[in-house]
């Protein structure tokens, strides 16, 4: 179980008041991480489970969308913690509109969030990283980094494009000891998803094509962060793992 062990890493998520990056950030403690919980909120609950576990938990809030803030919140969870040796890219948002009403500040502001800020911050740590001749970057992609979703443009273009960036990052970082790789969740019980589950049709019908039976929690990504954050995914580069209960296999 060494291979999975991350005692002395620090790993740094975005997107961590609730969620998927919560899940990720509290899975990545209890496998020994420390934690830099960055996010539009405090992050109050997250910090607390992480202490609880024993480990370190620092928070950096800001808005992440403001590009010319990164810099300066990446400099300062290094001053906080003196190294990253891990990045979780979470922090998305979506909008719900039909492509024919899809305003152009919904795009905009989805694809400044969910692609713009994972180049910028994947670039600012690859540096820090690529210095060390190690780390690792797990970029939060999507089933509609595969499909084209209902009603949602916008979103499914930045998936798309993270999925591409990540293998992007990859092919050029592997041989410096950093491994980039995504994690693709299906369909997911979280704020994200509240919309679907609320039409209990559609809901239904989603329920019906998932293998497993049921949608995922942020519990269900836990296994899959650790292990790309760990040594156990060391010869893993450019890969998009999906955790979707068997719909991708559907």
């Amino acid at each position: 179980m060494k291979l999975f062990d991350l005692t002395g890493k620090t790993a740094l998520v975005t997107g961590t008041t609730g969620g998927l990056g919560q899940g990720i950030a509290i899975g990545l403690a209890e496998a020994g991480a420390d934690v830099v919980c960055v996010s539009l909120g405090r992050s109050e609950e997250t910090v607390n489970q992480i202490k609880g576990l024993g480990r370190k938990a620092t928070v950096v809030q800001v808005d992440l969308s403001d590009h010319s803030k990164l810099e300066a919140t990446f400099n300062e969870a290094l001053k906080l913690t003196g190294q990253i040796d891990i990045l979780v890219n979470n922090a998305g948002i979506i909008r719900r509109t039909p492509a024919k009403d899809h305003s152009a500040k919904d795009w905009s502001d989805v694809l400044d969030l969910n692609l713009n800020t994972v180049f910028l911050l994947s670039q600012l740590a690859g540096r820090h990283m690529l210095e060390r001749g190690s780390g690792k970057i797990i970029n939060i992609c999507s089933m509609l980094s595969y499909q084209g979703g209902i009603n949602v443009p916008g979103y499914t273009a930045s998936k798309h494009a993270v999925a591409g960036l990540t293998k992007a990052f990859a092919n050029e970082w592997a041989s410096g000891g950093v491994q980039v790789n995504g994690i693709a969740p299906g369909y997911m019980v979280t704020d994200n998803t509240a919309q679907i589950r609320a039409d209990e049709n559609r809901y239904a019908s989603i329920t019906d094509r998932i293998p497993a039976g049921r949608w995922g929690t942020p519990e269900d990504l836990k296994g899959s962060a650790v292990f790309l954050a760990s040594s156990a995914s060391d010869y893993l580069n450019g890969h998009v793992l999906c955790v979707d209960g068997g719909w991708m296999a559907r």
